[in-house]
């Protein structure tokens, strides 16, 4: 299957453990020395309180997409494990060498 990175975005992305709709692609990373796809980055949470505050977003590696579909991208993140890896700060990515 071959997509672009304009089709992604217009997917939203949605947990399929508990339903969670998680917003659309923001963006895409790679590994460039192998050129394979590491993961996507959607939006981070937002609450009633943090509304206008951005710059947090949620990795979601590739091993937790479950499927591509026509309008939707189904990931499966569980609450146990711990979210604090797949978190980054918009100013702070970590860039490859």
């Amino acid at each position: 299957m071959e997509t672009s990175f304009l089709e992604l975005r217009c997917k939203e992305v949605v947990n399929v453990v508990d339903g969670k709709r998680l917003g659309h692609i923001v963006d895409v990373c790679f590994n460039l020395q192998t050129g394979c796809l590491q993961g996507i980055v959607v939006p981070g949470e937002k609450s009633f309180w943090n509304v206008f505050k951005s710059g947090m977003e949620l990795f979601i590696p590739l091993s937790q997409i479950v499927k591509v579909g026509e309008d939707a991208i189904l990931v499966e993140l569980y609450a146990s494990s711990n979210p604090t890896p797949y978190i980054m700060s918009a100013n702070n990515k970590k860039k490859d060498k």
